[in-house]
């Protein structure tokens, strides 16, 4: 069994979820219950993915998880230029919101090329 927390990938994206947690919280009351809610979703999703793939039995299941947490961080990527676009949040947050989230894929694509 594979210990999550040492994976750089896990904690770089653990770090994301918790960025957007605080930024998500000046959002509008109006998204309270969408695009709030929507962007933190699929934001946890991506440790939270690692996190069960770690657990997982073989490396092909570990696999299927990191493919999972890379569709999330892909609906992540585009929840930002949403919040960016809709003026939720200003550019200089969003640059660096995209460049970390461009890390972390990059990342997951090459753990993933390891396990294959």
């Amino acid at each position: 069994m594979r210990d999550f927390k040492k994976y750089d990938v896990w904690r770089l994206s653990h770090q994301l979820t918790l960025d957007i947690y605080k930024f998500s919280t000046n959002f509008p009351n109006s998204e309270l219950y969408g695009l709030s809610a929507q962007i933190r979703r699929a934001a946890f999703s991506i440790p939270t993915n690692i996190s069960e793939g770690c657990g997982r039995d073989s490396d092909s299941e570990f696999n299927r998880f990191l493919t999972i947490a890379l569709g999330s961080a892909s609906e992540t990527e585009y929840l930002i230029l949403l919040s960016k676009d809709l003026n939720y949040i200003d550019t200089s947050v969003s640059e660096k919101l995209h460049s970390d989230i461009n890390t972390i894929k990059m990342k997951i694509y090459s753990l993933k090329q390891k396990l294959n």
